[in-house]
C-alpha cells in the first residue's frame, strides 16, 4: 500500500483536528503506518523522529514492550465495566499510586477520558463545592492571560488564546484574566524570579477585588505550552497558593501537558513546593497510549459532597469511559517504568544536551529567546531580535520550519512562529542533537526572506 492510496481515502471522509482542510490541497498528510520508540513509519519506510511525543502524549516512545504488555494483559480480562455501582483492581491501584505519588492532601480521584473534561469537572466540581458550603455567589473564575486548558465550552472560556477562543466567545462564561508571569517580557538585567514577583501584583489584587465571587484560580504550572511554550518562574506559585489560602479561593493545577517529568520534576508543581486544591492529569497519564484523565482533589472538598442522597449534594458528573480499565493498565505500567528506571535522572542529562545542542540559537539574528524548563525546549522566532517585533502571523513562518523538517525526518511541529521539542524520553543525545540540526536549518530558511512563506 502507497502513501497517495491511504491520504486519499483520508480526505474524502476525515475532518482532522488544529486544521485547515484546505491546506492539505499543497501539504500532503503523513499516513503512519508503525511506530517503534522515538520513530513513525509511513507506508513507504520513510521515517520520522517524533519531536512532539504525538501531542506531548508519548512519554516511553511507541510500541513500548512493557506498556504493549500490560494493556495485552489486561484485555483479555476486562475491557470496560460501568463505574457508577461497580468498580476493578485497576482503577483503585491506579488511584491509590496517584494518592501517593502526587503533592500531599490530593485524597481522591475521579475520571474522565481526556484533558478538557478533566479541566470541566475541576471547574464544576470547585463551584459546586462552594454551592454545597452555602456560598452560592462564588460563580467566577480567575485565568492568565495566553493561557490554554482544553477546547470544550468550559475549559475554553477559561482559557485565553484567541486563535481557540475567539470565535466561540458568546457562548462562554467570562472569567477574570490576569496579566501571566511571562519571563519573556522580563526587563533588562531582571531575573524570572523578580517578573513572577512583580507581576504577581495583578494576581494580588484579583483576589482583592473578586474573591467574594471567585471559585478558583487556574493555571498552568511553570509552563504555558499551547500559548507558544511560555515560561515562567516556581516563585509565583509560592505566592499564588499563599494568596488563594488568604483569601479562601481554590487553585487548579492544570498538569496536562506538564506533568509526569516534562518540566524535570514528576509534577511540575513540586518546585514551588504547594499542593493545589485540584491537580488534572492526562496526556502523559498513560505515556500516550489511551485516553485517560484524572482530577485529584483534597478530602475536604470530598466531604463536602458526601451526603444523604436526598440532600442532592452528590456531584452527578460521568463519562462513558470513566476509569476505563486499559486506560489504567497502561497508566500502571508507565508509574511502573517511572519506579524501576532513573527516568528524572535520565531526563536532566537529556536537558541539559538539548540545551547545549540549541545554545548557539541564543545568538541567531531572528531568534528572541530560547527557553527550556525540563524536557520542554522553544526557540522563538522574531522579525527583529532587538524589539523583539514578531512576525505577522499571516506568514506562516513555522510552517516552513515544519516543512523543512519533514523532509530531513523529523517531526517538529511550531506553534506560530514558536520552535519547540518535547520529545520522547527514551530519545537518544544523538538524535537531539539531529533535531537541533534540523531545527537550525529550518529556522535559517523560514527566516531568510520576506513575504508570505510555506
Amino acid at each position: 500500500m502507497k502513501n497517495r492510496n491511504i491520504v486519499e481515502r483520508d480526505l474524502r471522509v476525515v475532518w482532522h483536528p488544529c486544521t485547515q482542510m484546505k491546506d492539505h490541497e499543497t501539504l500532503p498528510l503523513i499516513p503512519v503506518r508503525r511506530g517503534e520508540g522515538v520513530w513513525l513509519e509511513d507506508f513507504e519506510g520513510n521515517r520520522y523522529l517524533d519531536a512532539v511525543s504525538s501531542w506531548w502524549v508519548n512519554l516511553f516512545g511507541h510500541a513500548n514492550p512493557r506498556i504493549n504488555a500490560a494493556v495485552a494483559e489486561q484485555i483479555g480480562q476486562l475491557e470496560h465495566v460501568i463505574l457508577a455501582g461497580f468498580t476493578h483492581e485497576p482503577v483503585v491501584r491506579l488511584s491509590e499510586r496517584l494518592v501517593q505519588i502526587t503533592p500531599a492532601g490530593l485524597d481522591h480521584c475521579f475520571y474522565a477520558d481526556n484533558g478538557s473534561s478533566a479541566i470541566e469537572v475541576a471547574l464544576k466540581m470547585s463551584y459546586h463545592y462552594w454551592r454545597n458550603s452555602g456560598r452560592p455567589e462564588k460563580t467566577r473564575f480567575i485565568n492568565l492571560s495566553n493561557s490554554y486548558h482544553g477546547e470544550t465550552l468550559g475549559a475554553l472560556a477559561v482559557g485565553d488564546v484567541s486563535l481557540y477562543k475567539e470565535t466561540y466567545e458568546p457562548l462562554l462564561l467570562k472569567p477574570f484574566t490576569v496579566p501571566a508571569p511571562d519571563c519573556f517580557d522580563r526587563e533588562p538585567g531582571e531575573s524570572c524570579a523578580e517578573v513572577a514577583r512583580r507581576m504577581f501584583v495583578h494576581m494580588e489584587e484579583a483576589l482583592e477585588r473578586h474573591a467574594h465571587e471567585t471559585c478558583a484560580v487556574i493555571v498552568e504550572p511553570l509552563v504555558q505550552c499551547a500559548g507558544s511554550m511560555r515560561m515562567y518562574d516556581p516563585v509565583y506559585l509560592t505566592l499564588l497558593r499563599e494568596a488563594c489560602d488568604r483569601h479562601g479561593v481554590h487553585l487548579i493545577a492544570d498538569e496536562i501537558a506538564v506533568g509526569f517529568g516534562r518540566t524535570g520534576t514528576l509534577f511540575a508543581c513540586e518546585q514551588a513546593g504547594i499542593s493545589p486544591d485540584f491537580m488534572c492529569l492526562s496526556k502523559g497519564l498513560t505515556a500516550g497510549y489511551l485516553p485517560l484523565a484524572a482530577t485529584l482533589t483534597t478530602g475536604e472538598v470530598y466531604q463536602a459532597f458526601y451526603d444523604d442522597y436526598e440532600r442532592m449534594t452528590a456531584f452527578l458528573h460521568s463519562h462513558s469511559f470513566t476509569g476505563n480499565p486499559l486506560g489504567c493498565a497502561a497508566a500502571l505500567a508507565t508509574l511502573d517504568i517511572f519506579d524501576s528506571e532513573p527516568v528524572l535522572e535520565r531526563n536532566r542529562t537529556l536537558a541539559a544536551r538539548m540545551t547545549a545542542a540549541t545554545a548557539h540559537l541564543a545568538d541567531h539574528p531572528h531568534v528572541a529567546d530560547v527557553r527550556q524548563t525540563g524536557m520542554i525546549l522553544a526557540m522563538e522566532m522574531v522579525r527583529d531580535k532587538t524589539t523583539r517585533a514578531p512576525y505577522p502571523w499571516q506568514e506562516r513562518r513555522g510552517l516552513r520550519v515544519y516543512r523543512h523538517a519533514l523532509s530531513r525526518g523529523a517531526l517538529l511541529r511550531p506553534l506560530g512562529s514558536v520552535v519547540y521539542m518535547m520529545p520522547p524520553y527514551v530519545i537518544t543525545e544523538e538524535q537531539i542533537d539531529f533535531l537541533a540540526e534540523v531545527a537550525a536549518e529550518g529556522i535559517d530558511i523560514a527566516t531568510g526572506g520576506g513575504g508570505r512563506v510555506g
